[in-house]
């Protein structure tokens, strides 16, 4: 808990009473922020009204957030009843004269120079900056006051310093002074800056706030008042959260889960671990190395030897599981007594080498691949060329279906210093051997690699040419991005895709992490190239996903590397003793 026992005298000339309340810790920011409030008006949501300054005014302490969000609350409502929108709309007609003038300028210069202590964490070097514009009169845009209020709240590399949390209320303030109105960026700064006090409670007020102001929260929006509650231990308020999370929807990721999880096994509810396990599952699939010791510690606790039912049904549990798809069934802890916790190894066919229990494949609906590959095709008429696209599809109409995609450049280019049409025609000859139907597999190619470079030689001359007769090659036009294309192709044709690519930038972000994780570990084939020769990686025949038996025992895979030399972490529990349990008649 940070103690203050004297203010700077720089903050001294600087801030009202109520602010420096708020530095010393009296009075959370919610209330400077709500007190605030009451007085704004639209257009411009943080200017005055003209007969009173809102500072002035007095405070009271008791029930304050329950008051002032009730206030705030009636306010935003006469605000969005009484006051039109305003927006505004730069042209997009900026001629190179005015950007270079814009750049030029006091406050183009003042900009570049505090998006470099941004860059480099500089927080000194930035109040530098902001207190010789403010004496020089260069007026601070709304960015450069978030950029301000990021490096206070995030100042000394995530520990909060003096000089941080004092400076970023009075930026706050001068914000609201100037009639700068708040974005996203700004209340999740000023959160940032209750977690400085060690108050997730006025971060969490912050978030609630946002709606009164028509601003839809992002998930680092709730991350200073979840943690905060979480490294307090205050389990319910965390889950507070995380129901506000569902409600806006906002989908929660790894940190925030295993946060929850820990927090949750700490507080002895085996139910909420249960559902924070099951979230991972769905969410992420595979856990890191962080979240696997805090699933590790919930089994080996005492607490979670005692969690558990000592009968259960099992035509229950089989339908659960049948319902789910496989690989869970949702009922809640099987069986009861300490367990056992290992961590290992799953070997080819899916077998756990502590427990000898079998890992299920879990299969994808039909349905969802259909709506993939439409949802795919939408998203690459808008990035690509589109009838460029409509082209490639027509085409894939008349040469499809096809067992197998090649994505030709990253195969060709697997452990060699130039494209290697060799490499890619022994892929293409195994793929041909394996393929039920004896056909080569669809080869996606960029125009350039099809027309230049070392397809200039006679021999690949003559593979380009024996591939396009066979109507298995396919040329993607100059300026496209061939990834969309083999993408599309393999999703569409329900086939086998070659490559080694992660596909983890921002094209394949785009794509969500839903269903595209689930489809990539079915469908994708990798390459690895060594002494002894080319051998290509089968999807495995089980899901590599976090999986809960009929019989009560767990399998936790542990993210890695695409390293396929590396064999995968796996965490298994399973009860020490043999549980009983009933038939449903």
């Amino acid at each position: 808990m940070l103690q203050r026992t004297s203010v700077s005298p720089i903050f001294s000339r600087t801030s009202s009473p109520l602010l420096l309340m708020v530095i010393t810790r009296r009075i959370p920011l919610i209330s400077f922020l709500q007190h605030s409030y009451h007085t704004f008006h639209r257009p411009s949501i943080l200017s005055y009204h003209h007969h009173h300054h809102p500072f002035a005014l007095p405070v009271k302490f008791t029930s304050r957030r329950a008051e002032f969000c009730s206030l705030i609350s009636s306010a935003a409502t006469r605000i969005r009843k009484s006051s039109p929108t305003v927006t505004n709309r730069v042209s997009g007609r900026e001629t190179k004269a005015q950007r270079k003038a814009a750049r030029n300028s006091p406050e183009g210069q003042l900009r570049v120079k505090i998006d470099m202590c941004s860059k480099s964490g500089d927080l000194t070097e930035a109040l530098r900056l902001y207190d010789e514009a403010r004496r020089d009169g260069i007026p601070v845009t709304q960015h450069l006051y978030n950029v301000l209020l990021y490096l206070c709240s995030s100042s000394n590399a995530g520990s909060f310093s003096d000089l941080g949390l004092k400076r970023g209320f009075e930026i706050f303030q001068q914000m609201v002074i100037d009639k700068i109105d708040p974005n996203e960026a700004t209340f999740t700064n000023a959160a940032r800056l209750a977690a400085g006090l060690e108050d997730p409670d006025m971060a969490f007020d912050l978030v609630k706030q946002m709606k009164d102001f028509d601003i839809p929260p992002k998930l680092r929006s709730y991350g200073p008042a979840l943690f905060g509650y979480c490294e307090k231990e205050m389990s319910d308020r965390a889950y507070d959260v995380y129901l506000h999370m569902n409600e806006t929807g906002v989908v929660a990721e790894e940190a925030e889960l295993s946060a929850l999880l820990k927090v949750s096994a700490h507080a002895g509810k085996g139910d909420r671990v249960y559902e924070m396990i099951h979230r991972l599952r769905a969410t992420v699939r595979q856990v890191a190395d962080s979240s696997m010791e805090i699933i590790e510690d919930w089994f080996k606790s005492e607490g979670g030897g005692k969690i558990g039912l000592g009968k259960w049904d099992e035509r229950k549990v089989r339908e659960g599981i049948v319902k789910g798809g496989g690989g869970w069934h949702g009922q809640g802890w099987l069986g009861n007594g300490l367990w056992r916790v290992t961590r290992t190894q799953v070997d080819d066919e899916g077998v756990c080498r502590c427990c000898g229990e079998k890992l299920v494949c879990i299969d994808i609906d039909p349905r969802e691949t259909e709506h993939f590959a439409s949802a795919l095709s939408s998203l690459a008429c808008k990035k690509e060329v589109k009838s460029d696209f409509i082209r490639f599809q027509e085409w894939l109409r008349r040469h499809g279906p096809f067992d197998a995609v090649v994505d030709g450049a990253n195969i060709s280019l697997i452990n060699q210093q130039h494209f290697n049409f060799h490499q890619l025609n022994n892929v293409v000859n195994q793929l041909r051997e394996m393929s039920p139907s004896k056909r080569f597999p669809l080869i996606i190619l960029h125009k350039s690699r099809v027309t230049g470079g070392p397809a200039q030689h006679p021999k690949n001359q003559a593979l380009l040419e024996r591939w396009m007769k066979s109507g298995a090659l396919y040329a993607t036009p100059p300026g496209s991005n061939d990834d969309w294309y083999w993408l599309y192709a393999a999703v569409s044709f329900k086939g086998l895709l070659v490559t080694n690519d992660e596909m983890r930038d921002h094209l394949f972000q785009l794509l969500g992490t839903s269903f595209f994780p689930r489809w990539k570990e079915k469908h994708q084939v990798r390459l690895s190239v060594s002494t002894s020769g080319l051998k290509l990686h089968m999807p495995p025949p089980y899901s590599i996903v976090i999986q809960e038996s009929e019989k009560g025992s767990w399998h936790v895979p542990m993210t890695t590397d695409d390293d396929l030399a590396t064999p995968r972490q796996w965490l298994c529990a399973t009860r020490q003793r043999a549980e009983r349990h009933t038939h449903s008649q």
